[in-house]
Formats: C-alpha cells, sequence, structure tokens
C-alpha cells in the first residue's frame, strides 16, 4: 500500500451498507484500506443500508416519489421483516404514491434512483464548505451518485474520480428508451469532465473509449476484488457432489442450460442421479430452469435454499452463512448469461468464490478475460449458448469429484486491497 496520503474524500454511493449486495460490497470493502492508507472517508448515501458507526456517514432520501418508493421499501423491511405488516405499508404507501410516480415516468422515464441525485448534490456542497475534502469519489451501480457528481464538478472543481460497476451503454446498442439515453449521457459527462474513471473490465473500458475517445488515459481498468471473507469455512467431500450456485437468476441468467446438461449427463449415466445435487442460494430458481426442472422431473436434484437472513441461532448474518456454505460446497457455479452485456461484465460473485479455494464451473459468454481469470485458477469453462461445452465441463467436473481429485487454485484470491492500491497511486 503507497505512503500515508493524509486526505478527505467525499464518498458517493446510494447503496452502501446492504448486507450482501454486490453495489454496496464494491465501495464498503474498500474502506478499512482506505482510511489505513491515510484517507479519510465522508459518504453520502441512500437509507436503504445501515447507518456506517465508524466514518461520518450521511444518508439521504430521494426527491422523486419512485425513489421514495423504492429506498422505504428496504427501510420497512429492515425493521419490521417482510411479513402482513409488511404488506400492508407497502400497499398503502405504493398506492397513495402512484399517481405521483406515473408522472414521474411520464415526464422523465428514468431509473427509480436518479432522484437521489438532487439531495446528494445540496448535501455534498454544504460538506465540501465544511469539511474542504480533497477528492470526491462516486460509485456505482445508480447513475444518480456520477449525475451529483458531474453537477458537484461543475460547480467546485474538486477533482472527481470514478467507478462505473456495469456497462451504461448495452454494448452494439443504441440507446432507444429515455433510461437508457441518460444512461449513455451521463457516460459522455463522465468521458469528458472525471479526472479519473475506471471500469471493472476491459471490455466495458474498450467499448466506453470507442463511444468517448476524449476519455484517452484517464480511463483504466481495475478489478474490484472483495475484501477476505470474516467467516472461513473447511471443505469436507461428503457422500454427494454438491454444485452451489450464489446469487440471483433471471430468463436472460438462467440456470436452464445446466438443468439441461444436468439431464442428460443423468441420462447417459443414470446411476450416479443420488450422488449429484445442485444447491440454489440468494434467490428463487428462475422461470424458464423452473419449467425444465419440471419436465424432467429433477425436483430431487435441483434444490433452492433460497435467500438466507440473518440467524437469530447463530447470530450470523445473511452473508456469513452464505460465505460458510461457499466453503462447504465441493464445486460452485458461475452462471454468466448470453446477452450482449456479458461481453463487458464479470460477476462480482467470482471474486467471493475465488477467497473458497473451491473450484469454479463457469458458465460464460464472449468474456475471455473472465475466461482468463477462472482458467488460470484450474475452473471448468463453458460457453453458456454451448450444451456440448457445458456436458462436457459438468462431466468433467463429476469425474474428479469422484476420483477426489477435484482441482486446487493456481493463484490467490483478487483482494480489494489491489484496488485500493491501484486508485491511491492513480489519484497521487
Amino acid at each position: 500500500m503507497p505512503d500515508k496520503v493524509k486526505q478527505t474524500w467525499l464518498i458517493l454511493s446510494h447503496c452502501f451498507n446492504m448486507d450482501g449486495r454486490a453495489a454496496s460490497l464494491t465501495i464498503t470493502d474498500k474502506l478499512p484500506f482506505l482510511a489505513e492508507a491515510g484517507v479519510e472517508p465522508i459518504i453520502l448515501s441512500g437509507v436503504s443500508g445501515d447507518r456506517d458507526k465508524k466514518f461520518k456517514h450521511y444518508q439521504l432520501i430521494p426527491w422523486g416519489p419512485a425513489g421514495f418508493r423504492f429506498d422505504m421499501r428496504h427501510v420497512i423491511a429492515s425493521h419490521l421483516g417482510r411479513g402482513f405488516v409488511y404488506q400492508i405499508l407497502v400497499g398503502l404507501m405504493g398506492l397513495l404514491l402512484a399517481p405521483f410516480i406515473a408522472v414521474e415516468r411520464l415526464l422523465l422515464g428514468w431509473q427509480n434512483q436518479w432522484s437521489w441525485s438532487l439531495p446528494a448534490t445540496l448535501r455534498s456542497l454544504w460538506l465540501i464548505w465544511k469539511y474542504n475534502p480533497t477528492v470526491l469519489y462516486t460509485t456505482g451501480g445508480a447513475y444518480s451518485a456520477h449525475l451529483a457528481g458531474y453537477w458537484i464538478k461543475r460547480l467546485t472543481g474538486i477533482k472527481w474520480i470514478v467507478e462505473v460497476h456495469d456497462p451504461m451503454v448495452k454494448p452494439g446498442r443504441v440507446p432507444t428508451t429515455r433510461d437508457e439515453k441518460i444512461n449513455g449521457y451521463i457516460e459522455g459527462l463522465i468521458c469528458r469532465f472525471a479526472d479519473l474513471a475506471w471500469w471493472f473490465t476491459e471490455g466495458a473500458l474498450k467499448g466506453a473509449r470507442q463511444r468517448h475517445p476524449e476519455l484517452g488515459d484517464r480511463g483504466v481498468v481495475i478489478l474490484p476484488g472483495v475484501a477476505k471473507p470474516s467467516v472461513s469455512g473447511s471443505y469436507k467431500r461428503g457422500e454427494q457432489m454438491i454444485i452451489s450456485h450464489f446469487g440471483s437468476l433471471s430468463d436472460t441468467r438462467s440456470l436452464q442450460p445446466v438443468v439441461k446438461a444436468v439431464h442428460t449427463l443423468l441420462e447417459h449415466n443414470p446411476e450416479i442421479r443420488s450422488k449429484l445435487r445442485v444447491h440454489i442460494y440468494g434467490g428463487t430458481i428462475d422461470r424458464l430452469a423452473k419449467l425444465e426442472i419440471q419436465k424432467y422431473g429433477l425436483e430431487d436434484v435441483f434444490i433452492s435454499f433460497g435467500r438466507l437472513e440473518r440467524s437469530e441461532v447463530t447470530g450470523m448474518s445473511g452473508r456469513e452463512q452464505v460465505l460458510a456454505r461457499m466453503f462447504q460446497a465441493d464445486c460452485l457455479l458461475l452462471v454468466h448469461g448470453t446477452i450482449s452485456d456479458c461481453s463487458e461484465y464479470i460477476p462480482s460473485k467470482l471474486y467471493e468464490y475465488l477467497w473458497t479455494g473451491r473450484p469454479v464451473i463457469a458458465l460464460t459468454y464472449q468474456n475471455p478475460q473472465l475466461d482468463q481469470l477462472i482458467l488460470e485458477r484450474n475452473g471448468y469453462v463453458a460457453s453458456g449458448d454451448n450444451s456440448g461445452q457445458i456436458l462436457a465441463a459438468l462431466t468433467a467436473a463429476y469425474s474428479d469429484w469422484k476420483e477426489d481429485h477435484l482441482p486446487q487454485p493456481g493463484l490467490p484470491a483478487i483482494g480489494v486491497d489491489q484496488a485500493v492500491h491501484s486508485i491511491l497511486k492513480l489519484v497521487r
């Protein structure tokens, strides 16, 4: 880590201190390393996460009705859970706000969180006057932080550094909707006015530079990594091979190809049915995969555990329980999707997987950088749209498990410290 820089940074992130959320972990995991290097962070965030007790942290409610409803649903759930009272309160709030949300969408058509940029800008101006930070750091996720960052940069001239989580313009697509257009517009503002901007993949940076050549060498790639888990676990081979998937699933990131491959594998080797299980954490099995599971009668093979919440018995948070189960899995399953975004996107869950030392079975799509990260750590890679490759990867992994020689990663995990080191070096 570079020598202590002794600076105050103002950090804007709508999503912050939300248990297990990638958009939150990307910044919260960096704070201890920034503080260790002499940076005093002042955080401005939404209200959907917990207030930080270690650093100066201000929480703001979006001024728009859609953003207000979005954030308050999280606040209500965190205090009351998602039971009957939650349903009543959220329903009433939605009913009262519906006319105003309709007007907002009719006039703008932007994502829910856009209006958080308004109070964030005003509060930031006050914080800059009070604390005189040397750097404004916006991160997202939601583009509201970047929109506020642009306004603050233009009003104050403060050094503005930007962390772009996901591609703001879909690869190979001209923005058509109003929300897509504002995303593209804000990407342009970042490329023109940010003093430093970084993306998480080589493909995302390449796309941004093609659209905005003026970005030049102010744009770089920094792998985000994740902090070393606070919870560890030990692996013990059991009577069944457990392949575990963690994270959300959808029509565009579906387990359907895995279900089909497992069906084919069991058709060829029916005797291994009792030996193979796929565990799913973090949400429900996606619609397309459910249909395939029902079609082939694989309900005993694919088992969903849903989203793990804080345990009253052990006191472990949802994230801590998830991490413990990652260490216990035989193999970890990564589903990338098969849409154009995949060429510019690496699932943040991969970095958590790498800390466990368990082999990764990855279904990727048009992303050589992601393939390399997994292959150089002795994982199994298949193209998400190639059923033959998926079957081959699952067959190879099962064979290695059966012979009790699943591979070990040849390289260390990717921590947050390397990202912070790169950021500090570039800012200085």
